[in-house]
């Protein structure tokens, strides 16, 4: 049965005993407040994503390869939003539209949505669907059932698509050695789509899944770029050793239509970091940007007292040679005030900022959004603009966060709003 981040985070909350009193953040300059409160019939969990007219759209899950659904926020006037669950999946292990959807999805030039879930279909390992809006409404149509074995298995990332539209994704299982693949879906005139395992991922020595659980990006060359978390959702941490504490990889195609994969960089624990859950982020020059779940420099503790670190803020670059050199720029902290394991990825604005959330930390330990400032000299800071926690606010928010329109920035949480059951939310600059 697959884990879910959220149980990773619950038992490392656990088990930090962080001391502070919820003090004002002098870094946490920027107002925050929840656009819409979900009720726990399903838990928001993912990025969001705008459509040309201004609707947000992002994916909850329901427990245990159960249930979740696709919803949208529309903007209305007063900066009020109104949701509209679009479709919700089956509820039922093996569900044949698919279960626990935890990627977010992409619209298309057309409004069209696509988007992965990590159970059900036909063989109860996955499906990548697209949602389409009608006369009758919303209509969820499988594009393709994951099969296990030497086929991919249980998509916990998202896709992307490409100007041909086909569309490109990750599994955290199957593949010929069951360790998780890269794959494309491609549409075909008579509206069936071919998948292709482009790459497979292998187990490492100790027996650990050396799967993704987030998806890949393009870079200007037609290169995919991603990461794989390392050591098993059952692990107390990873064994730098045993090389489980998880990469950055590219995968190159070639003229015979074969892909190389490549290490960029692999993880060795502490001080470095370690398990990073998200993907990267790439910027002009190339660079990879992201995060790691544990590792750094902090004096964070597992519940069996094992030392994991804190989570760090990455950098990943290329050099002439053709080697990458890994960077960390920023180690989150002991006490918690810059926030404590993120599972998030990193968005970019046009200064070369980084923006990102974590889990938990802050001044109430209920997560925060921040960011990683880059200075004329090259130096990074790292500052909380927003710390979770308030009455009726969001709470641990476990996916990234998108720019709006007029730079704000807006995310989900996992727990929080007036229900408890997550919230979506608005950070104004």
């Amino acid at each position: 049965m697959p884990g879910t981040k959220s149980f990773i985070s619950f038992a490392v909350a656990l088990a930090v005993v962080l001391g502070f009193l919820a003090i004002a953040n002098p870094c946490a300059a920027q107002r925050g407040h929840v656009l819409y409160s979900f009720d726990g019939s399903y838990y928001p969990d993912s990025d969001l994503v705008f459509d040309q007219y201004g609707n947000l759209y992002g994916t909850g899950y329901g427990w245990l390869c159960g249930g979740g659904a696709v919803f949208e926020l529309q903007p209305g006037q007063g900066n009020t939003w109104t949701e509209q669950d679009l479709y919700l999946f089956c509820s039922q292990n093996n569900c044949q539209d698919g279960a626990m959807p935890q990627g977010g999805v992409i619209v298309d030039s057309a409004g069209n949505l696509y988007g992965t879930a990590t159970c059900g279909g036909s063989q109860g390992v996955g499906v990548v669907f697209e949602l389409t809006l009608g006369k009758g409404g919303w209509s969820e149509q499988v594009l393709y059932n994951f099969a296990g074995g030497t086929d991919a298995a249980l998509p916990y990332g998202g896709v992307i698509m490409d100007a041909a539209g086909n569309l490109w994704g990750t599994t955290s299982a199957g593949g010929r050695d069951n360790g998780g693949t890269v794959f494309e879906l491609s549409p075909g005139a008579n509206g069936t789509w071919t998948e292709k395992v482009l790459h497979s991922f292998k187990r490492g020595p100790g027996g650990y899944v050396d799967g993704p659980f987030s998806g890949v990006v393009f870079d200007a060359a037609g290169n995919l770029y991603g990461t794989t978390y390392g050591a098993g959702l059952d692990s107390d941490y990873c064994d730098p050793t045993e090389g489980s504490c998880g990469r950055v990889f590219e995968l190159s195609p070639g003229a015979d239509g074969k892909w190389t994969e490549k290490t960029l960089h692999r993880f060795r624990g502490l001080p470095d970091g370690a398990n990073p859950w998200a993907g990267v982020t790439l910027d002009k020059d190339g660079n990879a940007y992201g995060t790691t779940l544990y590792g750094g420099t902090g004096q964070c503790y597992s519940g069996y007292g094992v030392l994991i670190g804190c989570g760090t803020v990455f950098r990943v670059s290329p050099s002439q040679n053709g080697k990458w050199t890994e960077t960390v720029l920023h180690s989150f902290v002991t006490d918690g005030f810059d926030g404590l394991y993120s599972f998030a990825g990193l968005t970019l604005d046009a200064s070369g900022n980084l923006y990102g959330t974590t889990s938990a930390g802050g001044t109430r330990d209920s997560g925060t959004v921040f960011k990683m400032t880059l200075h004329p000299n090259g130096d990074w800071t790292e500052g909380v603009i927003y710390n979770f926690g308030r009455v009726g606010d969001g709470n641990t928010p476990e996916a990234g966060v998108i720019f709006g329109a007029t730079g704000e920035l807006y995310g989900t949480t996992f727990y929080g709003g007036e229900y408890g059951g997550g919230a979506v939310f608005e950070v104004e600059p």
